[in-house]
């Protein structure tokens, strides 16, 4: 694959993301995108109502924008940490390969 077709992949792969992400917002009008814990918490009211949670969140945050970004940076690092481990042990999967070729 040459350099050129492979800065279009990139390109079309990025585009496709985008897309991805912006066509809920777009073709759902008036959706409530809301987290699984909002829908466990109201189907637990529905089929129970008297029930009562066993504690309290240590930390409240003032609005749902920054619990989002709280979750986003928590997977943003996840992501990071495993992409790491992945390239380093590709990267020590083909140092080794040289240095078998270059023993033989």
């Amino acid at each position: 694959m040459t350099q050129q077709n492979q800065k279009w992949n990139n390109w079309l792969l990025l585009l496709a993301v985008v897309v991805l992400a912006v066509a809920p917002l777009v073709f759902i009008k008036g959706a409530e995108f809301s987290g699984s814990d909002d829908q466990a918490e109201s189907a637990i009211k529905e089929i129970q109502p008297q029930y009562k949670p066993w504690f309290k969140s240590l930390i409240e945050l003032p609005s749902g924008e920054v619990e989002s970004l709280l979750f986003s940076v928590q997977a943003a690092t996840g992501a990071g940490v495993i992409g790491y481990v992945i390239g380093l042990y590709k990267g020590r999967s083909e140092q080794s390969k040289k240095q078998n070729e270059n023993s033989d």
